[in-house]
């Protein structure tokens, strides 16, 4: 296949499809749209002061010893996690990679354009039945050699929708289209190989999100004929109430479970968001945010210990380092940093970990290999954890520097550039960035204006400092420059940057 597809949406839209597409928006639909509203009124109460705490409701579900069903045997060792968007010639290299597991993106590292939802799920489809091939501009051919790493796939979020597809006259959940598609097109294909529909779930709030999920699974498995619990999903923490919830997320999913990934990036933008009215929430620069700091800590070590007495995987963050071709002390530096974060991850007790680039999954291997010699490490129980509200809501100290302000600008305009050109996995300044880079970048400018706070040379940050600076840049991005401003000087903090922006790609 050459390097440019044609668009065949009749490919994916079967009849078929299409029916079962609209059967889930008609079951669901409801649903999602009362849990949405619910995220409004706990963001209401939360800028009232109810801050985000373990539930006293489902104490009992904490304390209880359940644990959720057990591990596929192709799930058991997921040391290494690759992820990237659904483009021919990355899913060819990541499943090629040596990861154990390459999870396939339609969410942060996707631009939902048409072309890209459509020709991802084809893309899909042939690498499910190992018939995926690229031959690149230069004649370079590229195809699926042996033991490629097990396929997950990460449908776009509860908050967004997919407006090229409507049933009964309204756009469908962005989440049932990507999950719908790839789900009726591939499970019985997948079991055949020994094998099962594997996802990542991300931006749940709540377990009662996780339900919602945990219908729509039993629903999608009943309708086409697939043994009740076929489907096993991996939750993203990414948000700081779901932080308080994890034992109730687990339950609720427990036929379908895979288990809990620490989503750092956005995890760090979540606080950002959920105290936004707050002036002594302030975050100081997030190259000062580091998982070293007590609240992420924190978070690590819950969630390692609610994953392992539940008897299921704790999987740890992203290394978004690229390697650096042109200066090998640079590159060593960044290789290192890399080293050093997975020997936290498998100290701490996590199961596996995540790389943005195939260069990356020897180093993360070694690691993992050298201090987990099982194929997992559960037995790892973390009986030493006790973390309480205060640890995970703890705010960490540090500066606002001029330098942080000019990179999150830098950043933030890059990434929202290409992101509105197609592109959702951006190298910049030899990291690949996704959507959770660019939302830390605008929430914390947002945040620093919006309190005042003080760089650390005493000047104040200002909505006018942020907007000279954001139009220095807009004459090379003008939409860009023009959207990325409104998120960083509106008195308004827009809940997503992606459901703006999505108005420019449609």
């Amino acid at each position: 296949m050459r390097a440019e597809l044609i668009l065949s949406p009749e490919k994916v839209l079967t009849p078929g499809a299409r029916e079962f597409l609209e059967a889930l928006s008609r079951r669901f639909e409801s649903s999602r749209r009362a849990m949405l509203h619910r995220r409004v009124l706990r963001q209401q109460e939360i800028d009232e002061g109810d801050f985000p705490n373990f539930l006293a409701a489902s104490a009992q579900t904490r304390e209880d010893s359940w644990v959720v069903a057990p591990i596929p045997a192709d799930l058991e060792d997921r040391r290494v996690e690759i992820t990237g968007p659904t483009d021919r010639k990355m899913i060819i290299n990541a499943l090629n990679s040596g990861a154990n597991v390459f999870m396939a993106d339609f969410e942060d590292a996707n631009s939902p354009t048409w072309r890209n939802m459509i020709e991802g799920q084809i893309n899909l489809m042939d690498a499910v039945r190992e018939t995926i091939t690229y031959t690149s501009p230069e004649g370079k051919r590229y195809e699926v050699g042996e033991n490629p790493a097990v396929l997950m796939v990460r449908p776009r979020g509860w908050h967004l929708q997919e407006r090229h597809f409507e049933v009964d006259g309204e756009p469908i959940s962005a989440s049932l289209f990507d999950f719908g598609l790839y789900f009726y097109h591939n499970n019985a294909e997948l079991l055949s190989r020994g094998t099962a529909p594997y996802f990542y779930l991300p931006k749940l709030e709540n377990h009662l999100e996780a339900r919602l999920w945990n219908d729509v699974f039993l629903f999608a498995q009943e309708t086409c004929g697939v043994p009740r619990g076929a489907i096993r999903a991996t939750v993203l923490i990414e948000t700081i109430t779901a932080a308080f919830e994890m034992d109730e997320i687990l339950y609720e999913l427990r036929e379908h479970s895979a288990g809990l990934n620490c989503g750092r990036w956005d995890y760090i933008f979540s606080y950002i968001k959920k105290f936004r009215k707050f002036r002594d929430r302030v975050m100081p620069d997030r190259s000062q945010v580091t998982m070293d700091r007590h609240f992420l800590a924190s978070y690590v070590n819950l969630l390692i210990q609610t994953c392992h007495k539940r008897g299921i995987h704790a999987m740890g963050g992203m290394a978004a380092q690229i390697p650096i071709k042109s200066d090998a002390g640079e590159n060593e530096r960044a290789l290192e940093k890399v080293r050093q974060d997975k020997l936290r991850e498998v100290r701490a007790g996590h199961d596996g970990t995540w790389v943005a680039h195939p260069g990356l999954v020897a180093i993360a291997k070694g690691v993992f290999d050298e201090h987990m010699p099982g194929l997992n490490q559960i037995g790892v129980k973390r009986g030493d954890v006790h973390v309480t509200q205060e640890d995970l809501l703890q705010v960490p100290s540090g500066t606002v520097t001029e330098m942080g302000i000019q990179l999150n600008i830098d950043v933030g305009l890059e990434y929202l550039n290409a992101w509105l050109n197609g592109s959702g996995a951006v190298p910049i300044f030899h990291l690949m960035e996704d959507v959770a880079t660019a939302e830390i970048c605008r929430a914390q400018l947002w945040q620093w204006a919006h309190h005042g706070a003080k760089r650390d040379d005493g000047v104040p940050v200002t909505q006018d400092m942020l907007r000279s600076a954001i139009r220095l840049r807009a004459h090379a991005m003008p939409t860009a420059a023009a959207l990325f401003e409104h998120f960083v000087a509106s008195s308004h903090f827009s809940e997503f940057l992606t459901l703006s922006a999505y108005d420019k790609l449609v």
